[in-house]
């Protein structure tokens, strides 16, 4: 009998931290996984979570618990995937640590992916652009706050997490200006600014007095800004955004949405694919190629002439 309790601690300590050294995230992700399993457990076989062993987490319990998320929780598929991953990673290491369960953990490890469609790639045209960056009501900090996010994240395309990250000394205003940032595996790159962005920037970084370590982006009490927090602000402005502009087509606009719109324009403006790739920080090119549908580009391309 293996108790789960000192396996998952020995996980999140000896493997996640000293052995893989994973970015908080991943930590975040995968905490929020096993939370949801162990009280799914608990309501199933009435166990607390400090008495399951690892047996009590077979391929069976595994199986009811992504239907649960699917089904209950109302989880989409990519997301069930994100979660059997994380469940994934601590059986392979409880391969290592309780062979005694090696059929169990086998069991688990051939539960297999659900396959999901690639969506068609959402993005914003020149126009909602303008909309959007025009939403912010600029007479009031936060404005000012949310507009100049908004400007930096449709112009580099960073994510979510980068932009929450952001720290005054990442940001390059001078000769060369670019965003210095570390993305997913903790890989650094740097994306260069325009020279409204730059402006745009200079401006707000002015008005909040922040230096060195400081978050670009805080809070009204000078904390960096949340993901959940930027999810808001543009689903905010994107609200305002269309009851100005009657042009407004675009259905669903995420905070990912600005990333793709990023990536459409250095696309419809003849930027290769490999240059993309490196901008948004793809490990693989293969991932940018999801912005290489023909009827998309031809909208993109025909948008961008429109707008000139």
């Amino acid at each position: 009998m293996t108790t789960l309790a000192p396996l998952l601690e020995s996980f999140f300590t000896d493997r996640l931290n000293r052995q893989l050294h994973a970015s908080p995230h991943t930590v975040r992700s995968y905490r929020d996984t096993f939370r949801l399993l162990v009280t799914f457990a608990e309501g199933r076989i009435g166990k607390r979570p400090s008495d399951l062993d690892l047996g009590d987490l077979d391929a069976e319990m595994i199986s009811a618990f992504l239907h649960h998320l699917e089904v209950d929780r109302a989880n989409t598929i990519r997301t069930r995937n994100a979660r059997m991953a994380a469940i994934r990673s601590l059986f392979r290491y409880a391969s290592y640590r309780e062979p005694a369960h090696a059929a169990v953990i086998q069991r688990v490890l051939a539960i297999p992916d659900k396959r999901t469609r690639h969506p068609v790639v959402s993005f914003l045209s020149p126009v909602e652009v303008d909309s959007l960056l025009a939403a912010p009501d600029r007479s009031t900090w936060i404005g000012r706050r949310d507009h100049a996010l908004l400007v930096l994240a449709v112009q580099t395309g960073l994510r979510v997490s980068e932009l929450c990250g952001l720290r005054c000394r990442d940001l390059i205003l001078d000769t060369g200006p670019h965003v210095r940032c570390y993305g997913k595996g903790r890989k650094e790159r740097c994306t260069p600014l325009t020279r409204h962005t730059v402006n745009v920037l200079r401006v707000w970084l002015t008005e909040t007095g922040h230096t060195g370590a400081q978050p670009v982006f805080p809070t009204r009490r000078g904390g960096p800004i949340q993901p959940d927090s930027v999810g808001d602000l543009v689903d905010r402005h994107v609200t305002t955004a269309r009851t100005r502009c009657s042009d407004w087509t675009t259905t669903r606009v995420t905070p990912h949405t600005l990333r793709h719109t990023a990536a459409m324009t250095l696309l419809a403006a003849g930027v290769d694919t490999t240059v993309i790739a490196l901008w948004l920080g793809h490990e693989h090119t293969q991932t940018t190629q999801i912005y290489l549908n023909p009827r998309e580009l031809h909208q993109t391309r025909a948008n961008a002439l429109v707008a000139c």
